[in-house]
């Protein structure tokens, strides 16, 4: 795709600073700034470290600033911001940015040019920073100053609260804090290392302010690296930071060649050659990551800041892995969350420090089934569902109907109800201390609408399996109270929560997800005007809004502190995850021709213009309610990155997954196919 920026992308710091790119190491390491290269955030550093994958996140690394001295003059090339104010400002010396699919960054400034490239190694806790400096007619000197830390990446630091003690290594420092964080080796192909002593104070991150958190830290200087350039001379210069025990050797245009050699595999291995679909092939690379403490493949939920989720990991697993052909990776990251399934449930968060997962979510175990047999319709791949994943889904059922924890069980007509005060279990689960923002106690409709779905997809796999259907007639009896329970005949809508209190009538569109689900309970003409309604009230462009406008509870724009965040999270705020099920549901609605797949493309190409904000290359969390829908939230979103992919490869290129029509034989003819 064309990404790539010039100067009228950062006429103003502001402007400037709106882009961020993100690299990643496939550990949950990563390295991520603005475009202009200014860190506005806590999270932002060149390198990220995940120490104990893919947690334990740690910036070592927060920068490392260029000057360039040349015939007398200093060309300063970083941008820092501080209480004071932007003091400096070398983005007047950046000249284009360009993702291809790495950040590379062109500064020119007297008759000298200097290109910059920011990768990681994959699998390593490593960052390179690859320069090519073509100098001009005067004699000149590359001068790297390193901004270290040695911190939690939800923290911040203050002078002198933390020691740092250097040792040297050859033309590089190793540098060293507190036992629990392995040393930081910065080294460099050439020129020197000149230790140093000081500390870069007041470093000020915007959108940290922006969010209610504290919005200074001091970031330590070890010293700089000095590079010499002799006249007209063209020089590659490769720095290394990593806390790999055995780094790699500093030598920048090999390690890049492999990383573009992964990548590139990446997006043929697709078999797509659509710009779109590969550049979303590329971004659902970042989320894909090893888990350390089960030796298998997880799913980051988003950059900066989130873990791996059970819910968002099911709901994104189709779009990341198997329309990206990494059918492997889907049986792992299937494979760690069935071994972690308790008492029907499976994992919503696993915790940073290691701890017990927290299983508080009632959908993620009904997702599970969801991704399940989507992995049957790429791969049908029956033998591994029926060895390691079947007897996890026919437990989850069985608890399901028994009664779980958080109020979880299945009420005498068939249906799920779930909650109790003080609990949020759904994917609208923002929590501000005791409150609640959006409880949805009781039967939620995308839940029971998940629970129909689970209940055909294990009927089915009992077939194949030759079992026999464990609730004969419990099916068909969801089916008909889901439609006698949901539907509001007034609105000509599905009622959202059916609680104590009665239904919810507020419009909002969990009833999408509902409608397209691969087994759904909804048809015909209530579809279509559950999506139609979705379509003239909820959709936001590059997403679907939380809640209906006119409710006297929508909040029409996400910022602020955390109260005022999580009030408009699920109030309002558009989530770009939404769009997948909305264009799925709107073709199944509306039916599969020529005119609805066109009308497919409208509502998922603008997702191009949208990979050049925000987090480039990357879909964004969710965005403002109200124009001109803002990005927010996490600049890369996996759940929205992977349906967006997915709607777009299997409801507008109407790309076929390969094991489909065997899934559909297979089923048909039981466990004799």
């Amino acid at each position: 795709m064309d990404l790539e920026f010039g100067k009228g992308d950062w006429s103003s710091f502001e402007e400037g600073i709106s882009r961020e790119w993100l690299v990643t190491n496939g550990l949950g390491g990563y390295a991520a700034s603005t475009l202009i290269g200014a860190n506005t955030r806590k999270y932002h550093g060149l390198l990220v470290a995940a120490l104990t994958p893919p947690v334990r996140r740690t910036v070592l690394l927060a920068k490392l600033d260029e000057r360039v001295e040349a015939g007398g003059l200093f060309y300063n090339l970083a941008v820092n911001h501080t209480g004071d104010g932007v003091v400096e400002s070398g983005s007047i010396h950046l000249q284009r940015v360009a993702l291809d699919p790495l950040p590379l960054f062109t500064y020119s400034f007297a008759d000298m040019f200097l290109e910059k490239r920011v990768f990681m190694v994959y699998g390593q806790n490593t960052t390179v920073i690859l320069y090519r400096v073509i100098n001009g007619s005067q004699p000149a000197v590359l001068h790297l100053r390193p901004l270290v830390n040695s911190r939690d990446f939800h923290w911040t630091t203050e002078a002198g609260r933390v020691s740092f003690n250097q040792q040297p290594l050859e033309r590089g420092t190793c540098i060293s804090t507190v036992p629990e964080v392995p040393d930081l080796q910065l080294y460099i192909n050439e020129g020197e290392y000149v230790p140093g002593d000081g500390w870069y104070r007041g470093m000020f991150y915007t959108e940290e302010q922006e969010r209610g958190q504290h919005p200074y830290e001091d970031h330590y200087l070890p010293g700089e690296f000095a590079v010499r350039l002799a006249p007209g001379e063209e020089k590659t210069v490769t720095v290394v930071a990593s806390v790999e025990e055995a780094a790699p050797l500093p030598d920048g245009p090999a390690l890049l060649a492999a990383e573009m050699l992964r990548l590139q595999h990446l997006a043929e291995q697709t078999g797509l050659d659509d710009r779109l679909a590969r550049q979303l092939t590329l971004s659902a690379d970042a989320f894909i990551v090893e888990r350390r403490s089960t030796g298998t493949k997880t799913v980051i939920a988003g950059y900066p800041w989130f873990n791996d989720w059970g819910r968002d990991t099911m709901i994104a697993l189709p779009g990341l892995t198997l329309v990206t052909g990494r059918y492997s990776d889907a049986a792992e990251i299937l494979l760690t969350f069935a071994r972690y399934a308790k008492n029907g449930l499976l994992p919503n968060v696993f915790p940073d420090a290691g701890e017990e997962p927290a299983y508080n979510t009632v959908d993620a175990s009904l997702w599970f089934f969801h991704a399940v047999y989507k992995y049957l319709e790429y791969t049908a791949d029956f033998d591994f569902v029926q060895e390691h994943i079947y007897p996890v889904l026919r437990d989850i059922v069985d608890r399901h109907i028994e009664g779980t924890e958080f109020n979880i069980h299945m009420d005498e007509d068939g249906l799920i109800t779930a909650g109790e005060l003080g609990l949020q279990l759904t994917w609208m689960d923002a929590k501000v201390g005791d409150w609640v923002v959006t409880p949805r106690h009781g039967k939620a409709v995308e839940i029971n609408a998940l629970w129909y779905n689970a209940l055909r997809v294990l009927e089915l796999l009992d077939s194949v399996f030759g079992q026999q259907v464990s609730r004969p007639g419990l099916t068909g009896r969801v089916g008909e109270s889901f439609n006698r329970a949901f539907y509001y005949q007034q609105g000509g809508y599905l009622y959202d929560v059916i609680g104590q209190q009665g239904p919810d009538i507020r419009f909002r569109p969990n009833q999408v997800i509902a409608v397209s689900l691969p087994f759904c309970p909804v048809r015909g003409e209530i579809a279509r005007q559950v999506v139609g309604r979705a379509w003239q009230i909820l959709y936001a462009t590059y997403g679907l809004r939380s809640l209906e406008p006119a409710d006297p509870e929508y909040r029409s724009r996400y910022g602020g502190n955390q109260l005022q965040r999580d009030g408009a999270y699920h109030q309002g705020t558009a989530w770009s995850w939404l769009m997948g099920p909305f264009v799925t549901a709107y073709r199944k609605a509306y039916g599969y021709s020529p005119q609805t797949r066109e009308q497919a493309g409208r509502f998922l190409l603008p997702f191009s213009d949208h990979l050049r904000q925000h987090g480039v290359g990357h879909v964004s969390e969710i965005f403002d309610g109200d124009e001109p829908v803002t990005p927010r939230g996490c600049f890369a979103q996996a759940w929205g990155t992977a349906e967006v992919l997915r709607a777009y490869v299997e409801d507008y290129m109407e790309v076929q997954p390969p094991g489909r029509e065997r899934l559909a034989r297979t089923a048909a003819n039981g466990a004799d196919a």
